[in-house]
Parts: structure tokens; C-alpha cells; sequence
């Protein structure tokens, strides 16, 4: 089932609830960098990232370069954002220590 995106509007009161993330390209998506001490936690940080998604059936895309994160996330089928974007960046920032 297609997920409708959000407005303008609840998109701005949304990012309120997730510190650190960021719109990104034209709205559609939003991006954050998380910073790590080493790889090794930068890598259990997508592991655990990894099965937060599975359980959301919701995907980000991302990359690791040694201590660092980046993510955009957005619900492609929407073709913008959902509040299941919403919901995978605070569980993220959870998952992060913050």
C-alpha cells in the first residue's frame, strides 16, 4: 500500500522531533551524518539501524566511511516523505545515544 507524503507543514513540525536531521535535495528526503569513535561502532550502529528497518519494512540509504554515518531517508513509493521517515530517524537518533 502506497503511503501518501506529508505536507510542507507537518514535514517542519516533524523534523522538530528529530534533532539533527536536515531537509535534503528538494524536500523530498532528509539527511543526517552521525560521528562515531571508531569503525567498529559505526558499524554496530548500522547493524542495529539495520534491524530497527527490517522491523519497520523501511530502508534507508546510507553509507559508512570509517567512524562516519550518512543517511537520507524518504518513502519512495510516496515519492517524498511519510511518517515512517519520521519514525526510523528518531529511532536512529535512539539508537545513536541521542
Amino acid at each position: 500500500m502506497a503511503r501518501k507524503p506529508l505536507g510542507r507543514d507537518a514535514v517542519e513540525a516533524a523534523l522538530r522531533t528529530v534533532p539533527g536531521w536536515m531537509p535534503a535535495d528538494d524536500g523530498k528526503a532528509i539527511a543526517r551524518t552521525f560521528s562515531f569513535a571508531d569503525f567498529s561502532e559505526a558499524f554496530a550502529f548500522m547493524t542495529r539501524c539495520a534491524l530497527a528497518a527490517e522491523r519497520l519494512d523501511h530502508h534507508p540509504d546510507w553509507s559508512n566511511a570509517y567512524k562516519t554515518v550518512s543517511v537520507k531517508l524518504s518513502t519512495h513509493d510516496a515519492g517524498g516523505l511519510t511518517e515512517l521517515d519520521f519514525r526510523l530517524a528518531s529511532e536512529m537518533n535512539r539508537l545513536a545515544g541521542g
